[in-house]
C-alpha cells in the first residue's frame, strides 16, 4: 500500500490529463460526427463527396500515424506549428468524429420512412423533420453506439503519450524509468484507472438511454 500510495499522486495528474484530452475531443468528435453524418445525406452530391474523402480518410488511416502528422508533419511542410493537447484533440475528434458520422447516418436511416412521409404529409419543413421526426429517434438508436466510441476515444488517449502529453500512460512510463523493479505495480494502477473511467463514462451514457427508453414506452 505505502508504495502505491506514492505513486498515486503522479498517476492523478496524468489521470486528469487524459480526462481533459477525452472531455474536448468527445465533444468535438460528437460534433463532428453530427455534420458529417447529415452532410452524407444531402441532396448535394459534392457535400457527399467530401464528406466521404475525410470520414474513409480518417477511418482508413492509424491514429498514431493522424497524430505525428498533426504534431511532427506539419510544422515541417506548413510551418504550422500546435501544442499536443491540441494535436491529441484534433486527431482524437476527427478520427472518432469519422466513425461516429457512420453511426448517425445509419441511425437517420434506420427511422421508418413513414415517419418522414407523415411529416412531409403535415407540410413540415426539412428542419422540423429532422428537429422534431427523426432525429430524437436517431438519437435514442445512435446512443448505445455512441458510448462504446466514446470508451473507444478514451483508450485511444493513451497514444497522446508519444507526443510528449503528460497522461496517464506518460506518467506511468515515466515512474517506471525511475524504479523498473516497480513496473507491475505502475501498470496494475494504470489499468485500474482507465477501467473506473471508463465505467464512470458507461454510467453516464446509460442515464440518456434509460431516459430515451423510459420516454418510448409511454409509460
Amino acid at each position: 500500500m505505502t508504495a502505491a500510495a506514492e505513486l498515486l499522486p503522479a498517476l492523478w495528474k496524468g489521470a486528469v490529463v487524459t480526462l481533459e484530452v477525452t472531455a474536448m475531443a468527445t465533444v468535438l468528435a460528437l460534433l463532428l460526427a453530427v455534420a458529417a453524418g447529415l452532410a452524407r445525406l444531402s441532396r448535394f452530391r459534392a457535400v457527399r463527396w467530401l464528406t466521404a474523402v475525410y470520414v474513409e480518410t480518417f477511418r482508413g488511416t492509424s491514429l498514431l500515424v493522424q497524430l505525428f502528422w498533426l504534431y511532427f508533419a506539419f510544422p515541417l511542410l506548413l510551418d504550422i506549428r500546435m501544442p499536443a493537447m491540441v494535436a491529441a484533440v484534433l486527431a482524437l475528434g476527427l478520427n472518432y468524429g469519422a466513425y461516429g458520422s457512420e453511426v448517425v447516418r445509419s441511425s437517420v436511416n434506420a427511422v421508418p420512412k413513414g415517419q418522414t412521409e407523415a411529416a412531409i404529409a403535415l407540410n413540415m419543413t426539412r428542419g422540423q423533420r429532422l428537429r422534431r421526426i427523426v432525429g430524437p429517434q436517431a438519437l435514442a438508436m445512435a446512443l448505445p453506439s455512441f458510448g462504446n466510441l466514446q470508451i473507444e476515444l478514451l483508450k485511444g488517449t493513451s497514444l497522446v503519450s508519444l507526443i510528449t502529453l503528460g497522461e496517464l500512460s506518460y506518467q506511468g512510463m515515466l515512474l517506471r524509468s525511475y524504479d523498473m523493479s516497480r513496473t507491475a505495480l505502475i501498470f496494475g494502477l494504470i489499468l485500474v484507472v482507465y477501467f473506473v473511467i471508463a465505467q464512470l463514462l458507461a454510467l453516464l451514457i446509460r442515464l440518456p438511454e434509460r431516459r430515451s427508453a423510459f420516454r418510448r414506452s409511454g409509460t
